[in-house]
């Protein structure tokens, strides 16, 4: 299966085990996606990730997703894909967009490699904006 958009894909597949109420989620890897997953777990969006490089021609990710330990809702309420192979997103640094308030992260492509949307304003850079997270 070719797939177009890895990151949609990405979200896509967290989204899916959540709502099936899966405890991980199996996604086929690359180094954009390694480093999108190092961003959720330093962000507390997910438990635990496992980069494992034997399986398959570039090997997976393993991640853990996390329930609220009372209410087992999960953590990640929505994701979603702003900048797509179609219609890309830019913004410089001024006009980064701000998720909640603050309250949620936006993923930002930038020169000085994927961070965060407050990252990306403390260190005064913009980028393509390819999803958010809240």
């Amino acid at each position: 299966m070719i797939v177009t958009d890895p990151i949609a894909d990405y979200l896509t597949r967290i989204r899916n085990a959540q709502k099936a109420r899966h405890r991980t989620v199996d996604i086929p890897a690359s180094n954009l996606k390694k480093t999108l997953t190092e961003i959720l777990y330093d962000q507390g969006y997910i438990l635990k990730y496992k980069f494992d490089d034997e399986a398959g021609p570039q090997g997976t990710i393993k991640i853990a997703i996390k329930y609220d330990p009372i209410t087992s809702v999960p953590v990640i309420r929505k994701m979603g894909r702003i900048s797509k192979p179609g219609l890309r997103k830019y913004a410089p640094a001024r006009d980064l967009p701000r998720i909640i308030n603050g309250l949620g992260i936006a993923v930002i492509s930038t020169s000085k490699g994927l961070m965060t949307d407050k990252q990306a304003r403390r260190d005064n850079v913009g980028g393509e904006v390819l999803c958010y997270v809240y």
